[in-house]
């Protein structure tokens, strides 16, 4: 048992380094640090001499899964989320539908050991793509924002889908019976609908508490176990985890606004921060060194037909998700242009390109793998298994080794790099924070209830978007002191955050832009209260 922890220990050590090591290696690089932490963890595999670490998959479902996918919800655009809607269902369950036939197709016809079964079985583990990778290298590589809003979408849902599909090939091979198309849609709906409805209990429950509690460890810890809670009890009632930690990922960002303080919400982000990348760079080494350990059951096969089976795997998936991207674009183009109404314009061969291109897979798709039985009920060896792990692990690589760096090159070579950047938004968002600041002083003054009419310049800068930077450094001839002028700089920053909260309820920003006005808030208010604080002797507020 001793030596059992020693041993951990060390590999837990080796593995932080690792992930410290090549993140900066990436950063350095300037390429997705996902693609750098999966090759440099294979890499590491071909030493003999370290320690084995296999992947369990169920540490990661229970363990790893749920704050990794509830991090994503947070940072995602309910706004772009809800607007792009019809190509984002499209993507999450036609093409994993489309992805897992095809699959089932070609394995009977392409692949020694595989039959419509098994085909089926490893069309669903690989339908769906990875969210983090997917968010990761669409930032890193600087994809347009109407893409990355379709592709985070697509990977935070299309884990549903996929695992009903691995949940229903499992089935099929272990018990031999054929679902129904009847009991795949009810059972579909169950997953969705009731997964959808434990996260927003969850959430509702978790937004009450937050706004009854005021400590800033405590807030935290809540936000935390939120994405652990809806992912067991939807899981515990056979419904969608996934969609559940999503929901409240969704709604709980949405509401932050209304029950985190300024430090705490600042303390949020820095604490969510880490937790992604610890967690994402564990779990991308652990792809990579996972590799001794499914050659090991491949003694059967030569290296050739792991090569040829590795390549075809590859062009079946890559080549599925193209032929879908084209007709699905235009069919949601037509349907939000004359159902929705949505002012959407004809999608472009090279953007749809890009997005069917766009398609990686990571460790959801090897811990789907990991998690198929090593035997059937009756004793015998599951068939396929692993051959099915090795393709598995290969479409891991190539899509997100051959895809993640000819992006950069792609986007370029299309002329996609920051074409649909608008910052027009971000400007009048600016400028209705500094109205809404002007009319609460002159408000304020005119009922006498502020003493701002001489320093008014001073608190609205004609050159400037924000409250002025001299609202904390004071002339000593102000007509009123010190302390009446932090005073009143709080009262201004959270006139302008509500200002901005109801922008972006009205729908005229998203939620990325309330979040990068909100932390320019944050970090102000931030100044002031510490300012404030060092009048009263009291310690500067930690952020």
């Amino acid at each position: 048992m001793h030596g059992d922890i020693r041993t951990f220990e060390t590999v837990f050590l080796l593995l932080l380094g690792f992930v410290v090591v090549l993140g900066e290696l990436a950063r350095r690089l300037k390429v997705a640090y996902p693609i750098v932490l999966v090759l440099g963890g294979l890499l590491l595999s071909l030493f003999p001499d370290l320690p084995r670490v296999r992947l369990n998959p169920e540490l990661f479902f229970l363990a790893v899964l749920p704050p990794l996918l509830f991090h994503a919800a947070w940072l995602t655009s309910l706004r772009e989320f809800r607007y792009n809607l019809a190509s984002i269902l499209l993507l999450a369950f036609g093409l994993v539908v489309f992805t897992v036939t095809g699959v089932a197709i070609a394995g009977e016809r392409l692949f020694l050991l595989l039959n419509w079964k098994t085909g089926f079985l490893l069309g669903a583990i690989l339908a769906p793509t990875d969210a983090i990778a997917a968010a990761s290298i669409a930032k890193r590589v600087g994809l347009p924002g109407r893409i990355t809003d379709v592709l985070e979408g697509e990977s935070l849902i299309n884990d549903a889908s996929g695992l009903l599909g691995l949940e229903f090939a499992l089935a099929l091979i272990m018990s031999g019976e054929t679902p129904s198309a009847s009991i795949g849609v009810l059972r579909l709906l169950y997953l969705v609908l009731a997964g959808i409805l434990v996260g927003l209990v969850v959430a509702w429950t978790v937004h009450w508490l937050e706004l009854h509690i005021d400590d800033a460890p405590i807030e935290l810890t809540v936000g935390l176990l939120s994405a652990y809670t809806a992912y067991i009890l939807a899981e515990k009632i056979h419904a969608s985890g996934v969609l559940a930690v999503v929901t409240a990922g969704f709604y709980l960002s949405r509401e932050s606004a209304t029950f985190f303080s300024p430090p705490v919400r600042l303390q949020a982000y820095a604490l969510w921060d880490t937790i992604d990348f610890v967690l994402n760079g564990l779990v991308f080494v652990l792809i990579g060194l996972q590799l001794p350990f499914i050659l090991a059951g491949l003694h059967n096969y030569t290296s050739v037909t792991l090569l040829l089976d590795a390549i075809a795997i590859n062009v079946i998936i890559i080549g599925l998700r193209l032929v879908w991207v084209y007709p699905s674009s235009y069919i949601a183009y037509l349907f939000q242009r004359h159902v929705l109404k949505q002012p959407e314009p004809r999608p472009q061969v090279k953007q749809v390109f890009i997005t069917g291109w766009t398609g990686m897979r990571g460790v959801l798709a090897l811990a789907a793998a990991l998690s198929i039985p090593e035997t059937l009920s009756d004793g015998r060896a599951f068939p396929g298994r692993n051959l099915i792990l090795f393709l598995t692990f290969s479409v891991i690589l190539v899509t997100l080794v051959l895809q993640g760096l000819t992006l950069p090159w792609l986007i370029r070579f299309l002329g996609l790099g920051g074409a649909d950047e608008d910052h027009s938004e971000e400007a009048y968002a600016r400028l209705h924070m500094q109205n809404a600041a002007r009319i609460y002083l002159e408000a304020g003054t005119m009922r006498g209830s502020l003493k701002a009419a001489a320093i008014f310049p001073e608190f609205v800068q004609p050159d400037d978007f924000h409250v002025g930077g001299s609202l904390i450094e004071l002339p000593n001839d102000a007509p009123m002191d010190r302390a009446d002028r932090l005073t009143i700089t709080l009262q201004v920053l959270n006139v302008q955050r509500q200002a901005i909260v109801d922008l972006r309820g009205q729908g005229r920003i998203n939620d990325r832009l309330l979040r990068t006005l909100e932390r320019d808030l944050d970090l102000r208010e931030t100044q002031v209260l510490d300012a404030r604080n060092s009048r009263l002797g009291i310690p500067a507020t930690k952020s």
